[in-house]
């Protein structure tokens, strides 16, 4: 497509749409989980699980929805994941019983691994080198608004019954899938897919991760996984952290997250182009890296409200900007391999959000202080890894 973003502001919307759909449904849900727990009597051991099994199935999913994003198109793709995502919504709200909601947490697992690949992979295809950087700000700033809303949301409708939620959060899937269905047209012809599906016709989960270590690509994905792991291992203790710490209330720590959601958002909007262009790609990343570990020791020795606020606003900046530049670059190296190289990212991602919540936990149940100081490190080591890093020759694709 040789249109420009401002024409094709319905295609983009309906994009965004959809990542912000898959992400406010996901949110929806987390104020009445505790009820929900008590209702269907699950342990502690059980919701871990449960977590876990989405994770895995992303995880497991995300290699082969790249390659059937370059085989059949991203229409189609994109389509089946909100469709899933709805199914496993209404799944878990509908579950009686502990195998529904493991059977709904696969699917929502297989889901995310579609949405995600086909809608970065779509918004590569109809963006040219110079408009990357703003559309794939606009897809992570998507993301984050469907986390910032979504607890509220989601809260304000379990007044009417704690199931509720989740079949909200079907309904706009399945309406999100409708409106896909018809306003998406998609974006490759069948020549160009036949060609990019030849080159991946004998491809399989193993040979995607080799493929990964490809120089081109390796150094990138690793920091795909160093974020992930990061930004999972410090949210699924800050409540944990904030409340053993500081004393903080749940209304606190909410006012926490949110303020520093939003400023993420307003940044990525109006800023991370311009910050793109300034420094470009590598030098912000390696920037949001080091700021993240800094500021990750500095929350083990601070205190004050304002002072936690201010600095957890900035180190969920940090991740909000890596995400985006990394995604930008990715898809620059990927040329006509967006659907396998969205896909690893997934992958890569999954990898982290398993590994960083366990290994956070673990480490809290040591010392409250060693998660936050064991990020720092991890990011630090990123850091490391991007000094040699060689990405002048994507500059050419």
């Amino acid at each position: 497509m040789n249109k420009t973003i401002k024409e094709q502001k319905a295609v983009l919307i309906i994009l965004l749409s959809n990542i912000f759909i898959a992400f406010l449904g996901i949110g929806l849900i987390i104020p009445v989980m505790p009820s929900f727990m008590k209702i269907m009597h699950l342990s502690g051991k059980t919701m871990g699980y449960l977590v876990a099994v989405f994770a895995v199935s992303q995880l497991l999913t995300s290699p082969l929805a790249g390659r059937l994003v370059d085989r059949y198109g991203r229409k189609p793709i994109i389509i089946i994941g909100l469709f899933l995502f709805g199914v496993a919504e209404l799944i878990f709200g509908l579950g009686k019983i502990i195998p529904a909601l493991y059977l709904s947490r696969v699917l929502g697992g297989i889901s995310a691994a579609f949405i995600m690949p086909g809608v970065t992979a779509y918004l590569a295809d109809i963006t040219t080198t110079q408009e990357r950087a703003n559309a794939m700000g606009y897809l992570s700033a998507a993301i984050s608004t469907g986390f910032i809303i979504g607890p509220g949301i989601g809260g304000f409708i379990a007044a009417y019954g704690v199931r509720m939620p989740f079949f909200f959060a079907a309904a706009i899937a399945f309406l999100a899938c409708m409106s896909s269905l018809f306003i998406l047209k998609e974006p490759l012809t069948k020549e160009q897919l036949a060609e990019i599906s030849a080159k991946t016709a004998q491809t399989s989960f193993i040979s995607d991760l080799k493929r990964s270590l490809n120089p081109l690509y390796f150094i990138a994905f690793i920091i795909v996984f160093v974020l992930s792991f990061g930004l999972s291992a410090y949210e699924t203790i800050f409540s944990l952290f904030s409340n053993q710490k500081f004393g903080y209330a749940a209304k606190d720590i909410a006012a926490i997250i949110t303020i520093s959601s939003i400023f993420g958002v307003v940044v990525q909007v109006f800023l991370f182009g311009k910050m793109v262009e300034m420094l470009g790609e590598k030098k912000l990343i390696q920037l949001c890296l080091i700021i993240g570990a800094i500021l990750a020791v500095a929350s083990t020795v601070i205190a004050n409200f304002l002072i936690v606020l201010t600095v957890t606003s900035f180190i969920f900046l940090a991740f909000d900007l890596l995400r985006p530049a990394l995604t930008t670059l990715l898809s620059r190296a990927a040329k006509k391999e967006q659907g396998f190289v969205a896909g690893m990212n997934s992958t890569y991602t999954s990898l982290g959000n398993i590994a960083g919540p366990a290994m956070g936990g673990i480490l809290f149940d040591v010392n409250i202080n060693y998660p936050y100081l064991f990020s720092a490190v991890i990011l630090a080591i990123g850091f490391g890894i991007t000094v040699m890093w060689k990405i002048n020759n994507w500059k050419k694709a």
